[in-house]
């Protein structure tokens, strides 16, 4: 995937010069360190990934709206969730909340399968338009209640929610394979801990990480619209 970004964005200079930064001064100076997530991170245009409103923007150290209440997460959040969960190039994830379909996009970087649900069509839309101009092949969208997770397709080695509920759902951990890894920000509507659980045996594994703040995960198994 990298000669086909690089060719996309060679007449881009302000932003490669922008995305490095990114990496340099929000990401690796805050203890973000493994080499796939940088790699990840320093490939994908975030900026195509926003509204034109906000294109100056992209770089910047903060969430950003994408309309319809949903945001685009801050990029160091992108990348500790992306390294809470311990990714390789033979893993099937799951993603709760496709969105712009950046972090889509970071994951699809680094494993060999992604499927991502959205529950609200017009995103999912945008964000398979997105990632297919850029040419991934390894990406699977789905507009449904990601709440209840993609039973059809489980189990994953990975899950990762991109919006804030209560706890991680009961479907989703039946659908993580034994060893398997769950990332997620939980806690109450307005305020959240990144989780991160894994399966072992008959265990479940819980830690707990940074202090964050999502928007909520609407649905069976989230908070109610």
């Amino acid at each position: 995937m990298i000669d086909r970004i690089r060719s996309l964005q060679s007449p881009d200079q302000p932003f490669d010069d922008r995305r490095r930064a990114m990496v340099d001064t929000q990401i690796m100076t805050r203890g973000i360190h493994a080499p796939l997530v940088l790699e990840a991170m320093s490939k994908v245009p975030r900026h195509l990934f926003v509204g034109s409103d906000a294109v100056e923007r992209a770089y910047y150290d903060m969430a950003l709206d994408i309309g319809m209440g949903q945001t685009i997460s801050q990029p160091y959040m992108v990348a500790v969730m992306t390294e809470l969960l311990g990714l390789n190039s033979t893993l099937r994830v799951l993603e709760i909340g496709t969105g712009s379909g950046y972090q889509a996009a970071i994951l699809a970087e680094i494993v060999r399968e992604v499927c991502t649900i959205e529950r609200i069509e017009s995103h999912t839309e945008r964000a398979r338009h997105r990632l297919n101009d850029l040419g991934y092949t390894n990406v699977r969208f789905r507009t449904a209640d990601g709440s209840v997770g993609w039973a059809e397709e489980a189990p994953f080695d990975r899950i990762l929610i991109t919006a804030a509920a209560p706890d991680i759902p009961q479907p989703l951990i039946e659908q993580l394979t034994d060893g398997g890894i769950a990332v997620a920000p939980v806690g109450a509507r307005h305020t959240q801990q990144l989780l991160k659980l894994q399966k072992s045996g008959g265990d479940i594994v819980r830690e707990f990480y940074v202090p964050c703040l999502f928007v909520p995960l609407i649905g069976q198994y989230g908070w109610q619209e």
